[in-house]
């Protein structure tokens, strides 16, 4: 298990693929790229894919020492011992997940474009949290957008790190860590490139050529 420190740069988000060797190769790719931060997203109902991907997800991001957060599955996320878990607002009880998880693990919580609810997810043991759609997105055409005063709200406020999400690009994100997110989750402009590691170093060389010491420890 990872310590708990300081979340910053490309937070990588797998897409959606019934191919499971592809998407391996595909997350593969963005890990050599530079990705530290691997989140697995999935909303089949196929229990022993999600178990089978998981445990390759993991042991892939062991492998290039990145994280592996689980999106929106406790039992999932605690079962493959995966550094940290994500959830949306209607996802799973963020005090519960907290109670559940190894001390150490990430917690993290979606909370769009609502500051009150990354006030609650705080307060619920949330050490990082995501707003978004900052811009439109193709995976949630519909999302409400996203201020990107949250992030600087977020790092004087709560004091903990901000990930953006929505509609991110390698050309668009600039001015998003400008505004003060610490992490760039994406899922689109990455897995979409037609050199996934390419892409990954190029976001990875955004945030080294604009370096973002906004961040703040993360604690549990």
């Amino acid at each position: 298990m990872f310590e708990v420190s300081r979340l910053a740069g490309l937070f990588a988000i797998t897409p959606e693929d019934p191919d499971e060797a592809r998407l391996l190769g595909m997350a593969k790719s963005a890990l050599i790229g530079g990705t530290r931060l691997l989140q697995y997203r999935d909303k089949t109902a196929d229990t022993a894919r999600r178990l089978r991907l998981a445990l390759a997800l993991g042991a892939l991001c062991r492998q290039y020492g990145a994280r592996f957060i689980v999106n929106d599955d406790l039992e999932l996320a605690v079962r493959v011992a995966a550094d940290g878990l994500h959830l949306g607002c209607n996802d799973g009880d963020l005090a519960e997940a907290r109670q559940r998880l190894p001390k150490g693990s990430l917690l993290g919580a979606s909370c769009y474009a609502d500051f009150e609810l990354a006030q609650a997810a705080v307060a619920a043991g949330a050490n990082y949290v995501a707003f978004g759609a900052v811009y439109p997105s193709p995976t949630k055409p519909h999302a409400v957008r996203a201020p990107l005063e949250l992030f600087s709200r977020c790092r004087d406020e709560l004091g903990i790190p901000a990930c953006a999400i929505g509609g991110i690009t390698l050309a668009n994100a600039a001015p998003i860590l400008s505004a003060g997110a610490d992490m760039l989750a994406v899922i689109t402009d990455l897995f979409a490139a037609p050199d996934i590691s390419a892409r990954a170093q190029a976001f990875k060389q955004l945030f080294e050529e604009q370096p973002n010491d906004l961040s703040q420890p993360a604690t549990v």
